[in-house]
């Protein structure tokens, strides 16, 4: 207990000596780790296997195959949608959008804040920056605490590092966010075939 305590007050001290500017980094990095984790455990949800594959795996009747992702759930709502359709004499693309718009929604989640966060992480430790480097020199001014040239480099070096601490929270951000997203382009062309397979095979069976 008297270990957290140290930490603790030592993590505050840290944090306070640098401002607001520490405290807005801390918190767009929570949120920044918090929109990752979210988006990594959605998109991770998965479903291996070739799309055509299958929704003809649940077309066949009688057919008790295990939902195992979200790719598979939306195949299943999606030909629901299409069945729907069909027995009301609707329109089957409208229903079928209809039916895949929400995994679109949530496929999408979070994406704009984690771009959001990545962009604004450098300008805000910048900003901290800049004020440290003005905070140092009006100290160097007004008073002979900045005497030595170590002092100086010191009151720099410590206003610097908000922009380190910047790039610290953007960088693993930016990798894992564009990693992310091109999960998020794989799910959503894998929509796009579901609806274009089914309305196909649809035509088809009209024609015929």
């Amino acid at each position: 207990m008297e270990t957290f305590t140290q930490n603790l007050d030592f993590f505050l001290t840290f944090m306070n000596e640098g401002g607001m500017v520490m405290w807005s980094l801390f918190t767009l990095n929570l949120l920044l780790w918090y929109g990752l984790g979210w988006r990594y455990v959605t998109l991770s949800r998965g479903t291996s296997g070739n799309v055509r594959r299958l929704i003809e795996k649940h077309e066949m009747p009688g057919s008790q195959r295990a939902i195992s992702g979200m790719l598979d759930q939306a195949v299943v709502d999606a030909l629901g949608a299409y069945h729907e359709a069909k027995s009301k004499g609707l329109h089957v693309r409208e229903f079928i959008d209809d039916a895949l718009f929400e995994y679109t929604i949530v496929i999408k989640q979070y994406g704009i804040l984690v771009r959001t966060i990545v962009v604004l992480a450098p300008l805000v430790g910048l900003l901290g920056t800049v004020i440290g480097m003005i905070e140092t020199f009006d100290a160097l001014q007004s008073s002979s605490m900045f005497a030595q040239g170590d002092s100086i480099a010191g009151g720099i070096s410590k206003a610097l590092f908000t922009t380190e601490l910047g790039l610290v929270v953007a960088v693993p951000g930016l990798i894992l966010g564009r990693a992310l997203d091109k999960k998020q382009e794989r799910f959503a062309v894998n929509f796009e075939q579901i609806t274009d397979i089914i309305c196909t095979k649809d035509s088809d069976e009209n024609q015929a």
